[in-house]
């Protein structure tokens, strides 16, 4: 056995020789990153760096042309669809919230727990305890607890981002992406984001792609840089905002 699968199998996530190209543009250009289970990282990087392509890639939404996707040390991403990715234990929350608006908080987290069921079958649903605990529990990570009967569609836009991360932590997943969290958010929600991310990564891997510098610096991980779909610098906030290319390429705009 090389040294690679050796390094492959204790990593929760592991890209190695990453390439996409999309009519000619390589959108990810020979990427390779590690995350190791329990990790949290923040992803940073210039518009067009590649961060959306690469969430693309480990969800199973784009199939990279040549390279190694594994996850949790032995299952090939690229052999399956968005579905079994999925069902595997990969969550994604994208950047604009998605909540069903005319159901309760409550409600929302149901749907997204039996997401096999149909909309009627889950709102006259009463669960068993095992589920209805769980749920209890999410509530209490995305400081909801208090508007567990309120609407979706009245809560503020932090809120709504919490719910959306509560929908994901329902489904159990091992591996959370986060798509910029925080944008749109005000300084306390922003705050209080970096606070429930961090309480999440006591349980879970979490991937941040993020361009707000000041909440990555509040969340307090390894950093990686993207530039042109390949990483340009990796390591903490403070090491890669110092590196002259990064400066070049990103901060110094």
């Amino acid at each position: 056995m090389n040294i690679m699968d050796t390094r492959a199998t204790s990593a929760m996530l592991y890209l190695d020789g990453v390439h996409v190209s999309f009519d000619g543009f390589h959108a990810i250009n020979n990427l390779s990153l590690t995350i190791a289970p329990g990790e949290m990282r923040a992803i940073i990087g210039p518009n067009g760096a590649g961060k959306t392509t690469m969430m693309d890639i480990i969800t199973g939404k784009t199939k990279p042309d040549e390279g190694d996707v594994l996850f949790d040390g032995r299952v090939d991403l690229t052999r399956l669809d968005e579905t079994q990715i999925a069902e595997l234990g990969i969550g994604r929350k994208f950047q604009k919230p998605t909540v069903f608006e005319s159901q309760t908080v409550q409600d929302n987290l149901l749907l997204a727990l039996n997401v096999d069921h149909s909309v009627r079958g889950t709102l006259f649903w009463r669960g068993s305890r095992a589920e209805s605990e769980r749920i209890d529990r999410v509530l209490e990570t995305i400081r909801l607890q208090e508007s567990r009967d309120r609407l979706a569609g009245a809560l503020s836009h932090g809120q709504k981002q919490w719910l959306e991360i509560g929908m994901l932590l329902a489904q159990d997943p091992k591996l959370l992406l986060v798509d910029e969290p925080v944008a749109g958010m005000t300084d306390v929600e922003t705050h209080q984001t970096a606070e429930l991310l961090k309480e999440i990564n006591k349980e879970k891997t979490v991937v941040v792609v993020e361009h707000d510098m000041t909440f990555v610096r509040e969340l307090g991980v390894r950093v990686t840089c993207l530039h042109e779909g390949s990483v340009l610098a990796e390591g903490s906030l403070d090491q890669v905002s110092n590196n002259e290319r990064v400066i070049e390429v990103y901060l110094g705009r």
